[in-house]
């Protein structure tokens, strides 16, 4: 059975930066590709940052130089650092791997 938790959200003043936590269980992390998305109230979800299983990675052109995918293989977690944050990242933010398995979500709220 897959399972992926996220941690790591939480309310944070603008400018201020989190690290995204999501660890997968019944998977082999090292070779999948992992994904993180986000949703804001009202707004459709949106895909945030991708890690592949061949080791490149891929952020959103928009979150680019602020946001970092990353991931610890023996950990078989998959991380998101996100840095100067601002007002409109305010989303659930999801951890997603293929086909279709996602985790409950962990909150991100950033104030002016």
């Amino acid at each position: 059975q897959v399972q992926l938790v996220e941690s790591g959200g939480g309310l944070v003043q603008a400018g201020g930066s989190l690290r995204l936590s999501c660890t997968a269980s019944g998977i082999i992390f090292s070779i999948n590709t992992m994904a993180w998305y986000r949703q804001a109230p009202g707004k459709e979800r949106e895909l945030v940052a991708v890690s592949s299983n061949d080791g490149t990675t891929y952020v959103a052109e928009s979150l680019k130089g602020r946001f970092t995918i990353s991931g610890d293989n023996a950990k078989n977690t998959l991380y998101l650092q996100m840095n100067t944050l601002k007002p409109e990242d305010t989303a659930m933010y999801y951890c997603m791997a293929p086909p279709d398995y996602w985790g409950q979500g962990t909150q991100v709220t950033v104030s002016s």
